[in-house]
C-alpha cells in the first residue's frame, strides 16, 4: 500500500503487489547457502523500462540466500544537474517504514514492556476515538492490522504541521462511516499512533527506538526520518511528478511528514535496505544475536486481516494485511511485501521466505510508475525458473483501460454540473477563517474571480463549479485531490460554514466560521 490513499491513476498499479528487497555487500547475516545469479538481462531490461515509463532514477538490488546478488543504480537522482542515481542514493521509502514500526513493537513486546491484544488505553490512557466502542477497545493489534475499519482522514496530516502527540489527540474528532472492527481499511493515522505508544512505552520516541534497535545493529548508517535530513546527504534523489496527459516529468517540492512518521518517514538507499531485507528472511537474528522473537517476527508476517483483491491474475494469490506488511503469494510462492508511495517516490520492498529470495526496488516518481513491479516479478519469473509474463504490457492495458474509465466518469461529473449559476454572495462575504476541531483551519480570500484557501498550511486555489460550490484544480494540492467545498449558510442568510467531502469513507468535514476579533480601529 502507499502511505497515502490519493485520488490519482498510480493507485492501481500500486494495489498489484509490490516485490522488493535490498542487501549490500557487507551484509551482516550468514548466507544459508550459496546465493545464485541474478538474470543476466536486467542491465538492458530495467533502462528499457524507466525510458518507457519515463522514471527518472533506480535504484535496485536483489538478495537470495543471505547475499547480494545484484546491486545496480540507473538513470538520474537529479535532473536539472545530470547527477546519476547510485546504490547510496538515498529514496523515500514511505509507508515501507509500517514495517519498521511492527517489528519495533514485537521487540517491545519481548520485554513484556506491553501486549498485542490489551487496549490502548492501558498504556495511553488519553487514547480517545470518535466511536467510544473504539476508544475502549481498540488493541496495538488494531492500531498496525488495519483492521480497525475506520476511515483513514490523511488530509489531516498531509496538510498539516500538527505534532504526533496533537494528531494523536485530535483522531477524537474524526468521523467514520464504517463501525469499528467492519474491515479493511487503510490508515495511516492509526500506524501513526502505534509509534506514538513505542516512544511512550520505551521512554522516549519512535525515531530513537527504530534508531537505536534497528538502523544500528543493522549498520544502515544512512537512514533517517525526515526529508531535511535526506537533503544534507551529499547522494540523495529529487521527488518528480508526471504530467497524465503530456507525461512531462518535472521536479516537485519534498513533502515533510515528520509526525506521521511511523507510518511512513524513513528515507534510505537500497545498500540499507538490503540488510533489513536478510534481517527480516533471517528469522530475528543478526549473526547470533536475537534482536527480536522469532514467534513475535513471524506474528508481524502473520494475515490479520483480508483485504480486497486486487486486479484479476491468476499469478497472484489472495491478500490479507497482516502487521506493516501484505501476505500473499507469486505463482504459488508466499509473498511478503509492502510498497511506499509518497510525494515523488515510489518503492517496493518484497521476501519470498520459502526461497530466501527477496528485491528492493526505489525510484524517483510516483504517478503511474508500475516498474517496480514488472522488474520484480520478471526477477522473480527467471530466478523460479517460471516462463516469463510480459508484466509490461499487463500494466499497459490497465492504465489504457483506467484511462477510458476516468474519462467517462470525468464526462458524467460535467453533465451534471448546473451551468449559468453564480454564486449567491459578493466574494468578500465567503471571506474569512473556518475551523474544524479535527481537521483544523480554512482560511479563506478572495482573488480573482475565486478565492486562495488555505488548509492548516496547505494553500490551493478554488474556482466556482455553480451556486455556492467551489473546487480544486486536480494537481493544486500536491499528492492529493481535494475535490470541491460548499460555503454554508445560515437562517440569517450569512455564510457561516465550509462542508467538505474530504473523507470518503465519512461525513463531510463541516468547518465552521470563527468570529473576526475587532480591529483597533473598530474599538
Amino acid at each position: 500500500m502507499t502511505l497515502l490513499h490519493r485520488r490519482y491513476r498510480s493507485v492501481v498499479f500500486q494495489l498489484l503487489f509490490a516485490l522488493a528487497i535490498i542487501l549490500p555487500a557487507s551484509a551482516q547475516i550468514t548466507p544459508v547457502e550459496h546465493a545464485g545469479k541474478a538474470p543476466s538481462d536486467l542491465d538492458q531490461f530495467i533502462p528499457a523500462q524507466t525510458q518507457h515509463w519515463n522514471v527518472p532514477g533506480l535504484a535496485i538490488a536483489v538478495v537470495q540466500n543471505g547475499e547480494v546478488i545484484y546491486s545496480h543504480a540507473f538513470g538520474l537522482r537529479d535532473v536539472k544537474n545530470n547527477l546519476p542515481v547510485t546504490p547510496k542514493t538515498i529514496f523515500a521509502i514511505g509507508s515501507i517504514s509500517k514495517s519498521f514500526t511492527s517489528l519495533s513493537m514485537g521487540m517491545l513486546i519481548d520485554e513484556g514492556k506491553f501486549d498485542w491484544d490489551k487496549p490502548v488505553r492501558s498504556y495511553l490512557p488519553e487514547f480517545q476515538m470518535y466511536d467510544p466502542v473504539a476508544s475502549a477497545r481498540m488493541t496495538p493489534r488494531d492500531l498496525i492490522s488495519h483492521r480497525v475499519g475506520m476511515a483513514g482522514h490523511d488530509l489531516l496530516w498531509y496538510s498539516s504541521d500538527f505534532s504526533r502527540e496533537e494528531l494523536a489527540r485530535r483522531l477524537r474528532f474524526l468521523q467514520s462511516d464504517p463501525d469499528f472492527r467492519s474491515g479493511y481499511r487503510y490508515n495511516n493515522m492509526l500506524v501513526m499512533t502505534a509509534g506514538y505508544l513505542v516512544g511512550k512505552v520505551s521512554g522516549g520516541t519512535w525515531e530513537d527506538f527504530v534508531r537505536r534497535r534497528i538502523f544500528e545493529p543493522l549498520q544502515m548508517s544512512s537512514s533517517n526520518f525526515s526529508v531535511l535530513d535526506s537533503q544534507k546527504s551529499s547522494d540523495f534523489a529529487h521527488p518528480y511528478h508526471k504530467d497524465e496527459h503530456s507525461g512531462a516529468v518535472s521536479e516537485i517540492p519534498f513533502h515533510v511528514m515528520s509526525a506521521i512518521g511511523p507510518a511512513g518517514s524513513i528515507n534510505s538507499n537500497v545498500e540499507d535496505m538490503a540488510q533489513y531485507a536478510i534481517f527480516q528472511l533471517g528469522k530475528g537474528k543478526l549473526n547470533d544475536r536475537q534482536l527480536v522473537s522469532e514467534a513475535n517476527l513471524n506474528l508481524t508476517h502473520s494475515p490479520q486481516m483480508p483485504m480486497p483483491s486486487g486486479l484479476p491474475s491468476k499469478e497472484i494469490g489472495p491478500r490479507s494485511y497482516a502487521m506493516g506488511w501484505v501476505i500473499s503469494s507469486y505463482r504459488g510462492h508466499p509473498l511478503w511485501w509492502h510498497n511506499g508511495g509518497i510525494d515523488g517516490f515510489y518503492a517496493l520492498l518484497s521476501l519470498l521466505p520459502d526461497d530466501n529470495l527477496g528485491v528492493v526496488i526505489l525510484t524517483n516518481l510516483l504517478d503511474n510508475d508500475p516498474i517496480p513491479e514488472i522488474v520484480a516479478y520478471h526477477i522473480y519469473d527467471q530466478l523460479l525458473g517460471l516462463d516469463s509474463i510480459d508484466w509490461a504490457k499487463r500494466f499497459q492495458e490497465v492504465e489504457a483501460k483506467q484511462k477510458a474509465a476516468e474519462d467517462e466518469e470525468q464526462k458524467k461529473e460535467l453533465s451534471e454540473r448546473k451551468p449559468n449559476t453564480h454564486p449567491s454572495h459578493e466574494l468578500r462575504d465567503y471571506a474569512g477563517r473556518y475551523e474544524n476541531p479535527g481537521y483544523g483551519v480554512i482560511t479563506i480570500q478572495p482573488s480573482g474571480d475565486g478565492f486562495s484557501a488555505t488548509l492548516n498550511k496547505l494553500t490551493f486555489p478554488l474556482h466556482h463549479y455553480h451556486y455556492d460550490v467551489f473546487e480544486i484544480p486536480t494537481n493544486s494540492t500536491g499528492a492529493v485531490d481535494i475535490g470541491k467545498l460548499r460555503f454554508l449558510t445560515n437562517m440569517s442568510g450569512d455564510i457561516d460554514g465550509i462542508a467538505a467531502p474530504l473523507e470518503p469513507e465519512a461525513p463531510e468535514i463541516v468547518f465552521t466560521r470563527v468570529a473576526q476579533k475587532p480591529s483597533q480601529e473598530q474599538k
